[in-house]
């Protein structure tokens, strides 16, 4: 699985203009490790299929003329890739090597020879110094995303030993050496389609990388990648959109991602960079969705808060409500007039938002008066961590200033509504808004993978994430 996935990271897929990502991704040679332990238990699973057919001829042996000859019921009794390696060939891909490898099989042997005599028993072949060598070509398929192949894939047989049981041993080993080099090639005709099939194998796993991922009613986050990978002596880099959309219409947002770069890590297998550009898309979205709105009434305000949405209590500091509008609830509505701005810097993130609140007063009909609007601009900071493979967050309110847009009901101090607005805010807004931070938006992953030793830092203009990775089936 993980080979899987370290394959798609390595993908060369023709789909993108050249600009900046959104997200970055570095694979270091602790991912390839891992990689490479899972994917040699794959291949050896593979290989302990190798069926190798029977095998039947004559042959002229010296001095008893024609001997006629098959070999039959051969299987694999033991197999071993003992040194195996992933290598990044910088500027190119990866390369794939087995050493040292070894086979053992068991079958049946039969003679016939001066026409009327015959022989048989078994046998033990033995392979040893088996070495393949592959490299992986990679594709983007129909949806985009990656497709592998086997190439240039190459296999040898370093030695073949055979040591037969029953029967005539001096007739055997008359023709031994050809039975050895019989075997030999029949073996090596099949490792390479074999292990050429153990790559194609993972392709119905490569379709379920999230190049598109839903984050919920409202917005999905696209990774494609948007240039070639950098592949190095130490890790690969590569890049990804990582940007917001709103589901089924993807209008890009007014502004570019900038350049940004991850610094060099070894801890970890995987290391995630997330910058501004994906979180103002994210804002850009939901603020075009109409989703950063709320309609606030009183009875989602604790009880035991002094403070009520009604014509009394706002009419304690704005007498025209209390005179015109007596004993009536209210409701507010507090949205965002534009998108909100997020910004990183070392060990802060914080959230500026520019909305208005409306005050209604809630009539016996049900039908909504204005009594004023208030300009608002609010800063929050921002808690982010990792839940599982998605990135979520928390936020708490730094400050807030209040001016006045329109009333309905005459000139007020605005000043005054401050601690009421205040506490509908922490009570009410940034709650609602944390439990939708709290379920967070996915990572780039593959299948079931499973973040483990996830840490996370907010550094300028980006969140870093290191990360060590586990598949589970």
């Amino acid at each position: 699985m993980f080979l899987c996935w370290w394959v798609a990271l390595v993908a060369l897929i023709p789909t993108t203009l050249s600009t900046n990502p959104g997200v970055k991704v570095k694979l270091t040679a602790k991912g390839l490790e891992y990689g490479r332990q899972l994917g040699m238990a794959s291949i050896q699973q593979k290989l302990k299929s190798i069926k190798v057919p029977d095998i039947s001829g004559k042959q002229r042996v010296s001095p008893i003329g024609k001997v006629r000859y098959s070999l039959s019921n051969m299987q694999i009794v033991n197999l071993g890739l003992p040194v195996s390696a992933v290598d990044l060939v910088p500027g190119t891909g990866v390369r794939l090597s087995i050493r040292n490898a070894f086979i053992g099989l068991h079958g049946n042997w039969r003679v016939k020879y001066l026409r009327v005599i015959k022989d048989s028993g078994s046998f033990d072949l033995n392979v040893n110094g088996l070495t393949i060598a592959t490299s992986i070509a990679i594709k983007s398929d129909e949806t985009g995303r990656p497709e592998v192949s086997s190439a240039n894939c190459d296999a040898t047989v370093s030695s073949v030993s055979i040591k037969f049981h029953g029967g005539a041993s001096w007739l055997y080993n008359l023709f031994r050496k050809f039975i050895e080099k019989a075997l030999r090639n029949s073996l090596q005709k099949q490792i390479c389609p074999l292990v050429v099939n153990a790559i194609s194998d993972l392709n119905p796993e490569l379709k379920t990388l999230n190049v598109v991922a839903k984050v919920d009613q409202y917005a999905e986050i696209e990774y494609s990648m948007v240039s070639s990978p950098t592949v190095s002596n130490s890790s690969i880099d590569f890049s990804l959109k990582g940007e917001f959309y709103n589901i089924g219409k993807h209008q890009e947002p007014p502004f570019s991602p900038a350049a940004f770069s991850l610094p060099p890590q070894i801890n970890n297998m995987l290391y995630i960079g997330l910058s501004t550009f994906t979180t103002d898309s994210a804002a850009f979205v939901y603020n075009k969705a109409g989703a950063l709105s709320l309609y606030i009434t009183d009875d989602m305000i604790p009880q035991s808060s002094p403070i009520r949405l009604n014509t009394r209590t706002f009419g304690a500091f704005i007498p025209q409500i209390a005179k015109r509008f007596p004993g009536l609830m209210m409701k507010l509505m507090v949205k965002t007039v534009k998108s909100p701005v997020i910004t990183f810097e070392p060990n802060n993130m914080t959230i500026q938002a520019t909305g208005t609140v409306t005050a209604y007063a809630i009539q016996p009909n049900t039908t909504l008066t204005p009594l004023f609007v208030l300009n608002l601009e609010a800063s929050v900071s921002a808690r982010v961590f990792v839940s599982e493979a998605r990135v979520a967050g928390a936020i708490s309110l730094n400050k807030m200033d209040l001016t006045l847009g329109t009333s309905y009901v005459g000139e007020f101090q605005v000043r005054y509504l401050d601690n009421i607005l205040q506490t509908v805010l922490k009570l009410v807004v940034i709650p609602k808004l944390n439990v939708q931070l709290e379920k967070g938006y996915p990572l780039p992953a593959l299948g079931k993978m499973k973040l483990v030793n996830t840490q996370l830092q907010v550094l300028k203009d980006y969140i870093l994430i290191g990360t060590d990775v586990e598949f589970t089936n």
